[in-house]
């Protein structure tokens, strides 16, 4: 079975999921010339949302939204910058997260994984359990797929912490966040989340992932619900940080 797969990919070679170069790794889904386009998050960044300080000679560690308006997550990280005009590059993440999530290509899901590198930027030990960002039922069934969910999945392998997919629910469907100011996307997502299973985060550190975090008023919705339900602490995890 082993030699027919390496016959098959001998006469037809993978391609890129980005460009659609052809490539001999088979066990790949993306070109390395596409993860090098991989953009990094600016440093110096704040302790807290993970975006950028607005100095870096500055000795405060958070920016200034976050010591205005403190979120009720502790820390988020993220693994690459999010630029809207990247989108129309083909071979760029954000062109790969808008095409799996509003071209519902399923097939793209897995090759997203490979930009999370070999190395997550999280402390496995500051973790309990992992738990994606719900999406609401009809979006849901309208997908077919939560992006978050399939993300959430491969870190707690990673990371061999349980999974929670089921622990959040989003209650009430949302207007899209898109275009929305900080401001608005939070007047937006307002208690629109709760705890479906309150027992398995009593007392446990969360680790809430979803595949792009804008402003962070999603994320923020969710740690309120998971630290109203008892949760010691909530930590994010996005693959990508809009800037």
């Amino acid at each position: 079975m082993a030699a027919l797969a390496e016959l098959i990919d001998f006469l037809y070679p993978p391609r890129c999921a980005a460009c659609g170069a052809r490539f001999s790794d088979a066990a790949c889904r993306i070109c390395a010339d596409c993860i090098a386009l991989l953009e990094p998050i600016p440093q110096p960044l704040c302790a807290v949302c993970g975006g950028p300080l607005e100095s870096a000679a500055s000795f405060e560690p958070r920016c200034a939204r976050c010591i205005a308006t403190p979120p009720c997550f502790r820390r988020a990280s993220s693994v690459a910058r999010y630029r809207a005009a990247a989108e129309d590059d083909p071979r760029s993440l954000p062109a790969m997260l808008r095409r799996h999530k509003y071209g519902l290509d399923q097939a793209v899901g897995r090759a997203l994984l490979e930009y999370l590198g070999s190395r997550l930027p999280i402390d496995r030990g500051a973790i309990d359990l992992v738990a994606p960002v719900p999406l609401h039922w009809r979006r849901l069934l309208w997908r077919g797929f939560n992006q978050a969910a399939l993300l959430a999945e491969e870190v707690s392998r990673r990371l061999e912490l349980p999974l929670k997919a089921a622990v959040l629910r989003r209650v009430r469907a949302t207007r899209p966040q898109t275009a929305r100011n900080h401001d608005a996307r939070r007047s937006n997502i307002y208690r629109a989340f709760a705890v479906r299973y309150p027992a398995q985060v009593l007392g446990r550190r969360v680790l809430l992932v979803d595949d792009v975090m804008t402003t962070g008023a999603t994320v923020d919705e969710c740690a309120r619900a998971l630290m109203d339900a008892g949760a010691r602490a909530v930590d994010v995890f996005t693959l990508a940080r809009v800037l």
